[in-house]
């Protein structure tokens, strides 16, 4: 079966060869005929892309000095700051095998983390010390603090600013084998218990940052000389975003306000984030006096926006919303909606270059689906990870002959655009029925006072499952639980139609905007059990 649809009008080349270099000095390749303009904003301080690659090969001198070698891991957990990426590429630069994971990270989490990966080092901001004091105990592991608030640090632990500025920027040269050596551990949100470490080496990183510039080229050859400043929540995003090369504004925590008035001080044209981030933004109160025409390029992913809400926001901004897919076992992306072409809502688009995609039976995983069936979606490609740390089962188990089984619900159409439905683990088993979450959250957000939607499958004995949503409503918006239902009823089959509504001011989130469902599932498991 020929499963190249999405070749008939492809928008970009689809061979492309990759630099076998570190992820390091690819990003100092890149932006070397760039050095005066901005690479970092923060704080309203702007750094240079001389001045950036400075201050990384400095902490590089540090962290050597430190006594770390090749292959020993340092652990990160800081929100976005100019430490972070100092610290990000320094690492890398040297060898060292960076941990990183999305914070605020539970103490016993953290701790596993440690003990599993035989950290040497964590490197973390002072506002996450409470957080790591449990972590910590009888660990055996070196601690650096990053003065991310400006408050006074105690207890004679090494402060970044000042054991890194004692270094000049001439750090030792390590030998690195890009396809062979890691260059990061990338941590899962751990929603099926703890966390699995996703092994990436530098030539995952560097192919995918490259497949990236690939897709947008067109974009970026069409803003010529122009700086491009990109608004970067997501460490994810410093890679494929620096290496365009774009400057990057570092928003450390998800803040509307702050957010705002960053579109509005430094006009960013490039915004990555989550569909529900553009939406509360479309709704923020007075959000038409910050001016978000400078926006011209949103990558969506995480979920899929809805039509109604995506049109709303490209004519509030006049930007174009391009709706991608990406895990953090490719390091992230895979497929994209092309800037210049065809793009279809709804959908994620067409595969990164080189990057083979499959849709496949949910029972073996072997058996390829024509076009319009939905299965499971599995990629293979330059930047998918070697496996999980310490888990040969498991990555067993999700590698197979270099495919990587995604865990998500897909289809592909006739010209080879991809649709995701739902995660596997999402769906909710009713009375025998398969009930996809996504399509409830989805009905559930057309409604006008929706501002948030999560749904999950509650226990029930003559059931198996049924559906809970649980609610947030925009600002000062009125709507009870039964409303929401018949709301639904009116739109879905009997049995889709939840049962029960939860309204909630916010719903757990983790610093990229993402809904943390599983959260959700532990609370309404908890309060089953108390309620027995």
């Amino acid at each position: 079966m020929d499963s190249h649809h999405w070749l008939k009008n492809y928008p970009a080349q689809w061979k492309l060869d990759y630099p076998r270099i570190s992820n390091y000095h690819y990003l100092k390749q890149k932006v070397a005929l760039n050095l005066e303009q901005t690479a970092l904003i923060y704080n309203n301080e702007q750094i240079s892309f001389h001045d950036l690659i400075i201050n990384i090969d400095r902490t590089a001198a540090a962290l050597s000095a430190m006594g770390l070698r090749k292959g020993d891991r340092v652990a990160l957990l800081s929100p976005l700051c100019p430490a972070y990426v100092y610290t990000y590429y320094a690492a890398m630069r040297q060898g060292l095998i960076l941990v990183s994971f999305q914070p605020p990270v539970p103490a016993k989490v953290l701790s596993f983390i440690i003990r599993d990966t035989k950290t040497k080092l964590l490197i973390v901001a002072d506002v996450m010390m409470k957080d790591v004091e449990e972590a910590m105990l009888e660990q055996d592991v070196d601690l650096m603090i990053i003065p991310f608030s400006g408050q006074e640090i105690d207890g004679g632990f090494k402060i970044f600013d000042e054991i890194v500025a004692q270094y000049e920027p001439n750090p030792p040269d390590v030998p690195i084998e890009p396809e062979e050596d890691l260059a990061l551990i990338k941590y899962t949100s751990g929603t099926t218990g703890f966390p699995k470490g996703c092994m990436l080496t530098h030539y995952n990183l560097v192919s995918n940052a490259k497949m990236t510039e690939e897709m947008l080229r067109e974009w970026v050859e069409r803003e010529g000389d122009n700086e491009i400043l990109s608004i970067c929540m997501d460490p994810f995003s410093l890679n494929v975003c620096l290496t365009l090369p774009a400057g990057m504004i570092l928003v450390p925590y998800i803040d509307l306000n702050l957010i705002l008035e960053v579109i509005r001080d430094y006009k960013p044209a490039l915004f990555p984030g989550v569909p529900d981030i553009y939406m509360a933004l479309m709704y923020y109160p007075e959000a038409e006096k910050y001016n978000l025409n400078s926006i011209k390029v949103c990558i969506s992913a995480d979920s899929p926006m809805p039509p109604e809400a995506l049109e709303h926001f490209e004519e509030k901004t006049g930007c174009s919303i391009l709706e991608a897919y990406g895990l953090a076992e490719a390091s992230p992306i895979t497929h994209i909606n092309p800037f210049i072409g065809v793009r279809k809502t709804g959908s994620i688009g067409v595969p990164y270059p080189n990057t083979e995609c499959k849709i496949v039976d949910l029972d073996t995983g072997e058996r390829e689906l024509p076009p319009g069936e939905a299965g499971e979606l599995i990629v293979k490609g330059p930047q998918i990870m070697k496996g999980y740390w310490n888990l040969p089962n498991e990555t067993i188990r999700i590698l197979r002959n270099g495919w990587l089984y995604t865990g998500d619900i897909a289809w592909m159409d006739e010209d080879g655009y991809f649709y995701i439905v739902d995660r596997k683990k999402n769906i909710i088993n009713y009375a025998g029925n398969k009930i996809f979450a996504r399509e409830i959250e989805n009905t559930i957000l057309e409604h006008p006072k929706v501002a948030e939607a999560a749904c999950i499958g509650v226990t029930e004995k003559h059931f198996g499952e049924v559906v809970k949503a649980f609610v947030v409503l925009h600002n000062e918006a009125e709507l009870t639980p039964e409303e929401i239902i018949e709301f639904c009823r009116e739109r879905l089959v009997k049995y889709k139609v939840p049962r029960q509504v939860e309204l909630r001011r916010s719903l757990p989130k983790n610093m990229a905007g993402k809904i943390l469902r599983q959260e959700l599932i532990v609370e309404e498991q908890r309060r089953r059990l108390l309620d027995h």
